[in-house]
C-alpha cells in the first residue's frame, strides 16, 4: 500500500515570518544599521562585529533569506548591501518599517571604531596605489572606461540644465584634465581640485595646450576643506576611490551652491575584482539605487540619469542631482 506524502505548499505567512525571525536578532539589526550607507565583505563584517566567519555567515544566510541584504560576488570575496524595501510585495511595508527603526540605532562605540578602522584600510590600500602608479593611471582607467566613452552623454546632460553665463564649476579628481575644455567653454570660471600633485601637472599641460584662462587648478583634499563651492561639481570616475562613497556624498554636497547641481558619472555595479588590482578601485560600481538613497539622505534631489553600455560588458551611469534653490543651510559632516 504506497502512502502518499502531502506536498508541501508554501505559505505567504512563511515570508512574514522569515522577515521576523531576522528581525529578532540584536546582532542582525545592528549589521542592517552598519549596512545603512555601506556595502561590507564577510570578513569585514566578522572584523566589525567581533564574530567568527562561520556565525557571521549564518546571520547573513538568515538576512538574505527574507530579502533584507543582497550580495554580490566579488573575486573570491562576497560583499553584502541591504536590500531596498518593495512596499507592492507581501511584507515590504514590514521591511521597510523595520529599516526606518533600524535607521534610528546608534552602533555602539566599539562596533564603530571597528568600522572606522575597516575604511582606514580601504583608504590606505587606494592611496598606496596611487602612489606607486600615478604616471600610469589614465592607460589603466582607459581598461574600463575612458572620458571618450561618455564624454557626449555626459555633456548631454550638462547641457541640458543651461547654467547661466557667470556661472561656476568644481571638477573633483580631473585626472589629466580631459574634462577642462569643456568644462572651460561652458562656465564662466573653473575649478579643479586634485589631492595629487602628478595629476594636477597633468591637467596644468592641457589648460597650457588649450589656453584655458579660466581654469583655476589645486592641490587639495577635497573632503577637508569647505570655503569652496560652485554652481556645478563634476565627479568623474572618482567616487569608486573613496572609502565611504556615501559620506563623500554628504560632505560634497556642500559644495554645491544653492540651486546648483551635483554631476556623477560612474560604473554600475560590476563583479570585475581585476579592477580593484588594476585601477586602484575600492568599489566594483555602485547600484543605481544606492547612489539616489545616498544622494537623498545628503539633501540632495535626484534628477536625470544616462546609462551607458559599454562593448566590453560595463556600463556607465551619468547622474545628475541638484541642491534645492532655498537650502542655504550648511550640513553638518
Amino acid at each position: 500500500m504506497n502512502l502518499r506524502v502531502p506536498a508541501i505548499r508554501h505559505d505567504a505567512c512563511d515570508d512574514l515570518a522569515a522577515l521576523c525571525k531576522a528581525g529578532g536578532d540584536p546582532l542582525r539589526l545592528n549589521v542592517l544599521r552598519a549596512l545603512a550607507s555601506d556595502s561590507f565583505g564577510v570578513l569585514e563584517l566578522t572584523r566589525i562585529f567581533a564574530i567568527g566567519q562561520s556565525g557571521m555567515s549564518h546571520h547573513l544566510k538568515v538576512l538574505a533569506q527574507a530579502d533584507l541584504v543582497a550580495s554580490r560576488r566579488e573575486g573570491n570575496a562576497i560583499f553584502y548591501r541591504r536590500a531596498l524595501p518593495d512596499a507592492s510585495l507581501l511584507g515590504g511595508r514590514l521591511h521597510a518599517a523595520l529599516l526606518e527603526e533600524v535607521d534610528g540605532l546608534v552602533l555602539p562605540p566599539e562596533i564603530q571604531s571597528r568600522m572606522a578602522a575597516v575604511q582606514r584600510q580601504r583608504a590606505a590600500a587606494s592611496e598606496d596605489f596611487f602612489t606607486r602608479t600615478e604616471e600610469k593611471f589614465r592607460a589603466q582607467q582607459d581598461l574600463i572606461a575612458g572620458l571618450a566613452q561618455y564624454r557626449d552623454s555626459l555633456l548631454a546632460l550638462l547641457d541640458k540644465l543651461s547654467f547661466a553665463p557667470q556661472a561656476s564649476a568644481l571638477e573633483i579628481g580631473p585626472g589629466d584634465g580631459g574634462f577642462l575644455p569643456d568644462l572651460a567653454r561652458r562656465f564662466a570660471h573653473v575649478t579643479a581640485l586634485d589631492n595629487s600633485p602628478t595629476m594636477l601637472e597633468l591637467a596644468r599641460q592641457v589648460c597650457q595646450r588649450e589656453h584655458l584662462g579660466n581654469v583655476h587648478l589645486q592641490l587639495a583634499d577635497a573632503l577637508s576643506d569647505f570655503s569652496l563651492a560652485a554652481d556645478c561639481v563634476v565627479l568623474n570616475m572618482v567616487l569608486h576611490h573613496f572609502s565611504d562613497p556615501a559620506q563623500a556624498l554628504r560632505q560634497l554636497a556642500n559644495r554645491v551652491q544653492p540651486g546648483g547641481s551635483l554631476l556623477v558619472t560612474e560604473l554600475c555595479s560590476h563583479n570585475q575584482s581585476w579592477a580593484r588590482e588594476a585601477c586602484g578601485d575600492l568599489w566594483l560600481g555602485f547600484e543605481q539605487e544606492d547612489l539616489a538613497r545616498w544622494a537623498t539622505a545628503a539633501g540632495l534631489v535626484p534628477g536625470d540619469s544616462l546609462y551607458v553600455g559599454l562593448r566590453n560588458g560595463f556600463q556607465i551611469q551619468v547622474r545628475h542631482f541638484q541642491r534645492p534653490a532655498g537650502d542655504t543651510h550648511h550640513r553638518s559632516i
